[in-house]
């Protein structure tokens, strides 16, 4: 399959007539019929709800979309539950699926109403010792150990994850929710990651639906909803066949069907927290070629690094990359694509066969719009981009802006030396 940008060159050069590269470009229409396409392919489900994973793209006017789409938010992190309240997530809109997680989050959850995923049988007393009492609806993370395979070879290792609990602990923990007061339970399992095919989660239903109702005949609570969390991908290169959402949805019915309704368990509500799904394909990173080097290797340099997006630096992900305007010439040069850092993986492409490229090319690097700029970091004191939404009528405006010398050094406000830092005309703007 070829990958086309969803953005044509007469429209990037007038964004970049506006907003300097290098930026994240987002589409608005791709999102909005994603958004759709998933709540159609779950619509069997009467308390279907997605609970978009808020790591994937921590950006408040992204948020708002999907939330028009009836998404709530799946959060990690206190800034992540901050972020979900500010965009007016109530009771009920927000799941809380952390780890290692700081006693006074679990706090500020329930107090902004939402509800607490446990990744750790441990965390019931911490729970209990913050807020005084037990919620009386609760999720437990599930973690079967050893490994998940897909019936296409697909396969990942939960028993070398950090997150959830064993079967034995699971069961236990329900035990001691039960007996502190929890009504509702949910239960949650995260065990393959980036699967690009429609079986991955027909399977995880199976598995949770099958242990929702052992639990339910074993301990003799009510399982209020099954969170089948994450775990579909996107297809990142080009010979990959993309996730067909309903085609999924279609699948997890059939096994619904198959497990819940004969146990009497038929108003069971599905959750999902996808995040990589949902926003993914639907952003870019846009960069321009500002150098070029011939030693060893050919190399093109860009005005985007492993700040803007990490993946390729972190653990060697593809990202596919378009030379604007260059789309039908033949792909006769091998180039790694390098950004500045002081970091020889700071490399969005090895030996990856393009199209001569030229200083001035813009280069659109695809699916960024999870996971992209929401894992950028300030090392070499590089700064963040800006984030930028395509609108469905061609029209565009900034959602974030880029940072500054000034965002940089204001944490050193503690110190003489940041009054002279902003000495600086330019700094100071």
């Amino acid at each position: 399959m070829k990958k086309v940008p969803f953005v044509t060159l007469e429209k990037l050069k007038e964004i970049t007539a506006q907003y300097p590269t290098p930026f994240h470009l987002y589409d608005e229409k791709g999102t909005r019929e994603n958004a759709r396409a998933l709540k159609e392919a779950f619509s069997w489900n009467p308390g279907f709800k997605e609970f978009f994973a808020v790591k994937a793209a921590p950006n408040p006017y992204l948020v708002q979309i999907l939330r028009e789409y009836g998404c709530g938010c799946d959060c990690s992190s206190m800034t992540e539950l901050m972020l979900s309240k500010a965009v007016g997530c109530k009771k009920g809109d927000i799941m809380f699926s952390s780890n290692d997680t700081p006693e006074e989050e679990f706090r500020y959850c329930d107090e902004i109403g939402g509800i607490i995923n446990l990744d750790d049988i441990t965390h019931i007393e911490s729970v209990e010792r913050v807020l005084g009492k037990i919620p009386k609806t609760i999720s437990c993370r599930y973690n079967p150990g050893g490994v998940f395979e897909i019936s296409n070879g697909i396969m990942d290792n939960p028993g070398d994850s950090k997150y959830g609990m064993t079967t034995e602990q699971i069961f236990e923990a329900f035990r001691i929710l039960k007996e502190k007061g929890t009504e509702e339970f949910g239960v949650h399992a995260f065990l393959a990651s980036n699967t690009v095919t429609n079986d991955y989660y027909p399977m995880l239903a199976k598995t949770m639906f099958q242990l929702a109702v052992k639990l339910r005949d074993e301990i003799g609570i009510n399982i209020r909803f099954i969170n089948l969390s994450g775990g579909i991908g996107i297809a990142y290169h080009p010979d990959q066949t993309p996730n067909d959402i309903r085609v999924i949805g279609e699948g997890v019915r059939r096994v619904y069907e198959e497990v819940l309704v004969p146990a009497g368990m038929g108003d069971v509500a599905i959750y999902t927290e996808l995040g990589r799904f949902m926003t993914g394909p639907y952003g870019c990173l846009v960069t321009k070629a500002i150098h070029e080097k011939h030693i060893h290797k050919e190399y093109i340099g860009v005005d985007a690094c492993a700040v803007n997006l990490m993946r390729p630096a972190m653990y060697g992900a593809y990202h596919h990359i378009t030379v604007m305007g260059k789309e039908n010439e033949p792909l006769d040069h091998v180039y790694d694509v390098t950004g500045s850092l002081c970091e020889n993986n700071d490399k969005f492409a090895i030996d990856r066969q393009l199209p001569k490229i030229d200083i001035g090319d813009l280069l659109v690097i695809h699916d960024t719009g999870a996971h992209g700029f929401a894992m950028g970091y300030n090392y070499n004191g590089k700064l963040k981009s800006s984030e930028i939404l395509l609108h469905e009528d061609g029209s565009f405006s900034m959602i974030r802006r880029a940072e500054t010398p000034r965002d940089y050094f204001a944490t050193f406000d503690c110190f003489p030396i940041y009054e002279k830092l902003l000495q600086d005309e330019k700094i100071a703007k």
